[in-house]
């Protein structure tokens, strides 16, 4: 098998120096357009592969980043990914992607092979119950860190979703069309984001003087949302309106309406939270509490990246607005039946 080419490789076949094929590989240098496609073309054919890893030994600079996130599966985090990997790609980086399933020792195992491999930052979603230990094992080793949607703890910079004001202004919406019997509709963990969106819609309720809150737990994926609304009319056909803890269990939800033969929107009004791409194509369109995921996702790399080029800056906390975006799955609350026996 014959050697991986090397830099000096590629400058011999080349016919130029060591360090001309390095800034025509960096883009750096004041090198001549015929010489630069020349290098170009002659890395190609050898199939030169740059060391990252050694090149960040020599110059003390690491450009990759790890990126633990939960459910990677899930839309609305594959658009954040997304929208990540955009802007650090942009900027030289290369970014290893990590589902710990919210499972803290699965994501104990990712954090250990991050900081064994040396990675130059880390964009992280803390699981669920993630212990003290990982928290000071990253901060003791003062790797630049943004965390995402749980802040966890106060040491590293933080980018959130303002949940409970998100939640409150569905509700109201709702309150302001005629509902009544609303219900929060989606989520099983007791996480920070879920306690906050939950805040919202009960406050919202309690103010409006509206009936009792009813929090309906479910998975968050489409299925689950299917089985679980099916559940919800079975036993609270009084129930008009849901405010749902993600897209993909609203359009669950809304499956589930179509194959009872109600309509969204009509005789059961449903939000959703996140605003993924499949929101807005949805049949009907979905109402939904928008975040804008892939944008979400690049203010995540470039909090990072000011981290990375600022070590010393104080820490920075951010809460994304939420924009109630109307689609066809909200409408006016349907007249309200009078209970058997009530007088005219």
């Amino acid at each position: 098998m014959s050697e991986k080419p090397t830099l000096s490789t590629v400058a011999r076949a080349a016919g130029v120096s060591v360090p001309t094929v390095s800034q025509v590989l960096r883009g750096t240098g004041r090198i001549s357009e015929k010489t630069r496609q020349k290098v170009l073309e002659t890395a190609r054919r050898l199939q030169y592969v740059p060391d990252y890893r050694a090149a960040a030994m020599r110059s003390g600079e690491n450009r990759e980043i790890g990126f633990i996130i939960n459910q990677l599966s899930n839309p609305f985090n594959a658009e954040v990914v997304s929208g990540a990997l955009d802007l650090l790609e942009d900027e030289g980086y290369l970014v290893s992607i990590l589902d710990a399933r919210d499972d803290a020792d699965r994501q104990g195992r990712h954090v250990q092979a991050f900081i064994s491999h040396g990675r130059g930052g880390l964009l992280w979603v803390p699981a669920v119950d993630t212990p003290d230990e990982t928290y000071d094992l990253l901060a003791s080793r003062s790797i630049p860190t943004v965390t995402f949607l749980r802040q966890g703890r106060a040491d590293f910079d933080h980018l959130g979703v303002r949940n409970a004001q998100a939640t409150e202004q569905a509700t109201d919406h709702l309150a302001d069309l005629g509902h009544h019997r609303i219900a929060y509709f989606g989520g099983t963990m007791n996480t920070t984001v879920r306690q906050d969106r939950i805040a919202g819609y009960s406050r919202a309720m309690l103010r409006r003087g509206l009936e009792d809150p009813l929090i309906w737990p479910c998975g968050d994926g489409k299925v689950a949302g299917l089985e679980a609304m099916q559940d919800l009319l079975s036993q609270h056909p009084d129930v008009t309106a849901i405010v749902c803890n993600g897209d993909m269990v609203a359009l669950g939800a809304c499956l589930a309406l179509i194959r009872s033969g109600r309509t969204p929107g009509r005789e059961v009004s449903v939000i959703g939270f996140d605003g993924i791409q499949d929101a807005a194509v949805a049949t009907p369109p979905l109402t939904t509490l928008a975040v804008e995921p892939q944008m979400l996702g690049r203010e995540l790399a470039r909090m990072l990246l000011h981290r990375i080029e600022a070590p010393d800056k104080p820490v920075t906390i951010s809460e994304a607005r939420v924009e109630l975006r109307l689609g066809e799955t909200t409408g006016p609350a349907p007249p309200r039946i009078p209970a058997a026996g009530a007088g005219p």
